[in-house]
C-alpha cells in the first residue's frame, strides 16, 4: 500500500489517517455510545487534532533482523531455563543463596538498546537491574545463585546478550559500536 494514502496532506500539513481513526475510536469509547454523530464527531476531532498538533517523526532506533532475532530468542530461552533451574536449586537448599552486586559496562550508547538489554536482564530469574548510569554506560545488577568468579561470568553473559540484542534490533551505528 502506498504510504502517501495513509498520510495525506491537508493545507500543506500531514494528517495520518490511522491516528485519526484511533482518535475517533477513543472519542466514541469516551462517549460510551456508537452513533453516527459520535463517529463523525470523533473523526472531525481527530482530523483537527492531528492537523493542528502534528507529531514529530520519531525513529525509535530499532530495526528487526529475523535471523538474529531467532538467535536472540533461542539464547534467551536457554537463559530462562538455566536461570530458573539455578534459582530453584538455591531455593530448596538450606541456607541463604549466594548473592552479588555486579557493575557491568555496556558497549552500546543507544538508549533503545540499553532499555532492551535491561528488560532482558530483568526478565531472567536471579538477575535484577538495580541501577543504570547512562552517562557511564553502566548497569548495576543484583545476581542470585552464582558462585565463583561471579563478576566475570556476569560480564561475559551480559556482553553476549548485548551483542545478540544489538544484532537483532540495532541500527548500523549500534552494530559498529560493538567490537
Amino acid at each position: 500500500m502506498n504510504p502517501r494514502l495513509l498520510v495525506p496532506h491537508v493545507f500543506g500539513r500531514p494528517v495520518p489517517l490511522p491516528l485519526v481513526g484511533w482518535l475517533a475510536l477513543v472519542w466514541v469509547a469516551l462517549w460510551g455510545e456508537v452513533s453516527l454523530g459520535n463517529v463523525l464527531g470523533g473523526l472531525v476531532a481527530g482530523l483537527v487534532v492531528t492537523w493542528a498538533l502534528p507529531l514529530p517523526v520519531l525513529d525509535p532506533g530499532i530495526r528487526i533482523r529475523p535471523v538474529a532475532l531467532a538467535r536472540l530468542l533461542a539464547a534467551f530461552g536457554w537463559d530462562l531455563v538455566a536461570s530458573t533451574a539455578r534459582v530453584v536449586v538455591w531455593v530448596v537448599r538450606p541456607g541463604p543463596p549466594p548473592a552479588e552486586i555486579v557493575r557491568v559496562r555496556l558497549r552500546t550508547s543507544s538508549e533503545s538498546m540499553t532499555v532492551l538489554i535491561m528488560i532482558a536482564l530483568s526478565a531472567v530469574p536471579g538477575t535484577l537491574v538495580v541501577e543504570a548510569y547512562a552517562a557511564e554506560r553502566e548497569l548495576v545488577l543484583h545476581v542470585l545463585g552464582l558462585s565463583g568468579d561471579v563478576a566475570g561470568i556476569v560480564r561475559t553473559d551480559v556482553a553476549g546478550m548485548e551483542a545478540r540484542i544489538v544484532a537483532a534490533f540495532g541500527t548500523a551505528r549500534d552494530r559498529e559500536e560493538l567490537p
